[in-house]
């Protein structure tokens, strides 16, 4: 993806997060220059990669296949070595319109996906075979509290307002429906480098060509731009 088609997409989404009235953390609005003034004191953000991240994984086509992300709080996956610290992450996400984040699970991770304004949330279920494919059992989910068993790739419609919780090893795929959608997420500590396994071979962060400087920086950006824990 280019830079500059990031940055765009970037102030776009502050604009729709703004207009759905939910706030973002200073930190979103750093530019490169404000990160080469910080010090250890924010190692956090970049330690449990907190901050902004958008991908079309691998497709090289993010209107179709891709998602919007902003990291708001997380803990470190090896804060559940010790039970101590944050054991629970959340985002915010920009979901568009027939837009899909493809069929993937996770190991360790049990979500909530909550749709937080907009048009609705696709979302479509299955859960999964011992050898990681799809499995044409029934799916039985929690959506607010309040369980529903439904078969195999059915494509459930969430609201505004609704949410469903996904266990681990269920396989989803989601996309908006009508207008854009701001989805929130709820979660057990994410960790996007290992818990992840999407059903076809996807990349999870694109390749970044810099046709311009970086408007915000995105979690894989922080290694080339917070040098306070190196000095």
């Amino acid at each position: 993806m280019k830079r500059s088609t990031i940055n765009q997409l970037l102030r776009d989404a502050k604009a729709f997060i703004a207009s759905r009235g939910f706030y973002l953390p200073p930190f979103a609005f750093w530019s490169p220059a404000d990160w080469a003034t910080r010090g250890p004191e924010v190692a956090e953000i970049p330690t449990n990669a907190l901050g902004w991240d958008i991908t079309d994984f691998g497709s090289g086509d993010y209107t179709t296949c891709g998602l919007l992300l902003f990291t708001i709080r997380n803990g470190h996956p090896h804060n559940w070595e010790t039970m101590s610290g944050k054991l629970y992450a959340e985002k915010i996400m920009v979901v568009g319109v027939d837009q899909v984040t493809p069929f993937h699970f996770h190991w360790n991770k049990t979500e909530d996906i909550i749709n937080r304004g907009g048009g609705d949330l696709v979302v479509e279920v299955y859960n999964a075979t011992a050898d990681e494919r799809l499995c044409d059992s029934p799916v039985t989910v929690s959506v607010d509290g309040t369980l529903r068993t439904v078969a195999a790739g059915t494509r459930i419609r969430l609201g505004p307002g609704e949410s469903i919780t996904l266990p681990t090893r269920l396989y989803h795929a989601f996309w908006g429906a009508g207008e854009r959608v701001l989805a929130g997420e709820v979660s057990l500590v994410n960790d996007d480098t290992r818990d992840n396994r999407f059903l076809e071979p996807r990349g999870r962060f694109p390749e970044i060509e810099e046709d311009e400087a970086p408007l915000h920086l995105l979690v894989t950006d922080y290694g080339r731009y917070y040098t306070a824990e190196r000095s």
